[in-house]
């Protein structure tokens, strides 16, 4: 899908106005041309001088007058090259030219910062209260060898979030500042969070599949790469792969499960990191895997893994429903009943009350949705419900998180842009709302970005990271909801749950009154009735009648339940006997193979032998006929001579003719 990128420039001004302080916009007539090209070539110094305009002037609406310098020119054209950038977005791109070409300046900034920014060709002054010394500290600075042998100065990481106070603004996304060697850009990969460190594993990056493995302290903001050390019982690579999910597991594991991969297997495979040993192990499940696919939603509910749509290796778009428990490692593909979602990928799943699930967007090859589907897990039936609100436009390749009742949807794209707004659903009421919208082409508007919950100094706040809009990212986020982002914003009756509006009005009714605050920055507060106005519900006998059925039939459904696992547990423990049976079959029958082997090397040498027999059995027959036939004629022979010398009389007869003829 074709994304927009878009700017976190929002989280740039303070840093922003201190840059162009230090580059020499301000403070003297000459200052925005003569002050920057004595620090950075000419075409550095022009595209700065733009930028610096655009972000505090806006776009170029002068017209270019012919008496102007061929500098004047220069100047004018780069700015009105920039056209209708954002002001944000151009102050992003300011300090990123200004720390790649200069990266030590922000400690040597302290100079400038007292001076107030005036822009005087254009006679504009921006924010001068910035720069007083009494309103911003600059962080330390240490110094941190680089792999290479050189120093680079950076600000203290332990200062840098104080300092600038990023993680106490509400509703606004905020880029921390980082340490460590940032891993590559890229989307589809899969993040989870474990003791207050974010692992991102996998991903796409120039249409390559990545493996490694990098960790972010979320108190430290300092990334560093895990170094997966072999496993000698059973060693595993693994494949490079994107689209798949990861899981935080057990307080020290991360199970990855599903992806596309470049010689893709033929049912989904389950693999774990054990955070401790550093060893990845292939996880041996039972039943009949899913088809193996990728842009999958893996939704974690009880024990068990819930595995909806995705595509396969063939590009075929799926809408199946599968459960793992991981109890039992156990397959199971689930029948379900309503309307399925079609066919999809790339969507966002959440879990509500362990009991729903709820499947939002997504898209095929061409198209992409904005539909809301429940499936009511106790009775495996899908539901469309009405949406609340100001619904979201369609989207794939977005991330979500759940914070109590509350939905955050953040990115994706529509196979034209980013979606540049983060939205919330509240699940009790399926009233969606805006918490913010951000600007210009920023990876928070982006396809296959990754977002978790962490917790800041005990609050909420929302990690994302990475991302594709035309341009692969690495780039960390965080947003901080408000108050008001986590409270329902449309009065109404719980959707999901159907008999919950008869066991709150068991409980009575409380009057929420809504009351705007402009001294508390727009803040939502409740303001609850006294307990002695609250009005009280009685419950009809019908409806009692009817919740404890539905409590009866919820508690045969659990020890239903109960004795499915149990009866599951018995299977698996006759399976594992019945393969140690067939390990000790196999090996007898390869005792057998190998006797039989023997054997039949034995035979084969027999039928040599019996061949060279043969051929010297002929031999001796051909031999014995030669004889017969020689005896014959010895017999013939001595025949004839017998005959001969009885009619010739002897020696005598035969000379007494002779004689006489004489």
């Amino acid at each position: 899908m074709a994304m927009a990128r878009v700017s976190s420039g929002l989280a740039y001004p303070d840093r922003f106005y201190a840059a162009s302080a230090y580059a020499g916009f301000g403070g003297s007539p000459n200052s925005s041309s003569k002050g920057v090209t004595s620090k950075f070539s000419n075409d550095v110094a022009l595209l700065l001088y733009a930028l610096y305009q655009q972000a505090t002037v806006g776009p170029c609406n002068i017209p270019k007058p012919r008496g102007w310098s061929p500098v004047e020119q220069s100047k004018w054209t780069s700015w009105n090259g920039l056209g209708n950038m954002a002001s944000t977005e151009a102050m992003r791109l300011f300090v990123k030219i200004l720390e790649e070409e200069d990266p030590g300046w922000y400690s040597r900034a302290s100079n400038f910062i007292s001076e107030p920014v005036v822009d005087v060709e254009m006679n504009h002054t921006s924010k001068t209260e910035l720069f007083n010394k009494n309103e911003v500290t600059l962080p330390e600075t240490q110094t941190i060898p680089t792999q290479n042998g050189t120093s680079v100065e950076t600000q203290d990481k332990g200062i840098v979030v104080e300092g600038l106070g990023i993680v106490d603004v509400f509703d606004q996304w905020v880029a921390p500042s980082v340490s460590g060697t940032c891993p590559k850009p890229r989307y589809e990969h899969a993040a989870a969070v474990i003791d207050n460190r974010m692992y991102i594993f996998g991903g796409n990056h120039n249409g390559r599949y990545l493996s490694d493995l990098q960790a972010l302290d979320l108190h430290k903001w300092e990334w560093s790469k895990i170094e997966v050390k072999e496993n000698s019982e059973a060693p595993l690579k693994v494949a490079p792969c994107a689209g798949h999910s990861l899981i935080a597991w057990e307080g020290n594991k991360l199970i990855t499960i599903a992806g596309h991969t470049k010689d893709p297997s033929e049912l989904i495979q389950v693999k774990a990191f054990d955070l401790q040993t550093y060893t990845w192990s292939t996880m041996k499940t039972y039943g009949k895997p899913p088809v193996s696919r990728g842009g999958q939603s893996v939704t974690v509910v009880g024990t068990s893994l819930v595995i909806f749509g995705g595509q396969d290796a063939n590009r075929t778009l799926l809408n199946d429903l599968h459960i793992l428990d991981l109890e039992t490692m156990t397959w199971d593909e689930i029948d379900t009943l309503g309307v399925s979602p079609s066919p999809r990928s790339d969507h966002a799943a959440a879990v509500h009350a362990d009991r729903y699930l709820l499947i939002f967007g997504g898209g095929t090859h061409s198209t992409c949705f904005n539909d809301l589907h429940v499936l009511d897990m106790q009775t495996m039936e899908w539901s469309r419900p009405t949406q609340q609100g100001k619904i979201p436009s369609p989207r794939a390749g977005h991330a979500g998180v759940t914070i109590g009742e509350n939905w955050f949807i953040v990115g994706g794209g529509d196979n034209k842009s980013g979606v540049s707004e983060t939205v919330v659903l509240n699940i009790s009421t399926l009233a969606w709302s805006v918490v913010t919208t951000v600007e210009g082409r920023v990876p928070l508007a982006s396809e296959g970005l990754s977002l978790v919950l962490s917790s800041y100094n005990g609050e909420d706040i929302l990690v994302s990271f990475g991302g594709y809009n035309g341009r692969y990212s690495n780039e960390v986020n965080l947003l901080k909801p408000s108050q008001s982002s986590l409270s329902s914003t449309t009065v109404g009756t719980p959707a999901l749950d159907r008999t919950s509006g008869a066991q709150h009005a068991a409980n009575g009714a409380r009057d929420v009154e809504i009351d705007y605050d402009a001294g508390q920055d727009g803040k939502i507060r409740e303001i609850s009735m006294d307990n002695n106005e609250a009005q009280t519900v009685k419950v009809d006998e019908g409806s009692e009648h009817s919740i404890m059925a539905l409590k009866a039939e919820r508690e045969e459904l659990e020890s239903s339940l109960s004795k499915e696992k149990s009866e599951s547990l018995h299977l698996k423990q006759q399976l594992l006997e019945a393969e140690s049976r067939n390990a000790d079959i196999y090996k007898e029958l390869q005792s057998v193979r190998g006797q039989l082997a023997e054997e039949q090397s034995r035979c084969f040498k027999l039928e040599v032998d019996v061949a060279e027999l043969r051929q010297k059995l002929q031999t001796m027959d051909s031999l014995q006929r030669e004889v017969e036939i020689l005896q014959r004629q010895k017999a013939a022979s001595e025949e004839a001579y017998a005959k001969q010398k009885e009619s010739s009389g002897g020696v005598w007869g035969w000379l007494a003719p002779n004689n006489k003829a004489a």
